[in-house]
């Protein structure tokens, strides 16, 4: 059952794309092997925002956080970035878990880029867009963590 893991049972990473009207969000497998997106959570206030967040930390028993974090191509940290990572902080304190800040260069546009190869409506990628770009944030943090384990 979600959240009822066992005592030393690996948990979850629970991944998030955060954008000024969404937070794409995706969850990891118990092993920490694949990433699965979930819905897209509308931010309609801070409050509601980490609302939802602590609803998810608790279902799926989280233990760790991946926020996309948007590098300018350049690697200098932007005022988006700035922002995300005075939301990872908070998201720290709140929560008590580790939050990990990842390169997330690139991936809202290999998104777009995989869903344009589906013949799904426009209006529908709009829609899974951020969602995707979660798992692709989350796969790539939880690979790389693989490959130096």
């Amino acid at each position: 059952m979600p959240g009822m893991e066992l005592p030393g049972t690996p948990q979850r990473l629970l991944a998030l794309d955060v954008g000024s009207r969404t937070i794409g969000v995706a969850v990891s497998d118990p092993l920490g092997i694949t990433a699965q997106g979930l819905p897209t959570i509308r931010r309609s206030s801070k409050r509601a925002d980490y609302d939802q967040l602590a609803k998810l930390v608790r279902t799926y028993g989280v233990a760790e956080i991946v926020v996309g974090h948007p590098l300018q191509m350049s690697g200098a940290a932007g005022l988006q970035a700035q922002k995300i990572e005075a939301m990872a902080v908070e998201l720290r304190r709140r929560f008590h878990l580790p939050v990990h800040l990842w390169d997330e260069r690139l991936t809202s546009s290999e998104a777009n880029r995989l869903l344009r190869e589906t013949d799904m409506s426009i209006r529908r990628r709009g829609e899974v867009v951020d969602q995707l770009a979660a798992v692709l944030i989350l796969q790539s943090f939880m690979e790389a963590r693989n490959r130096n384990v």
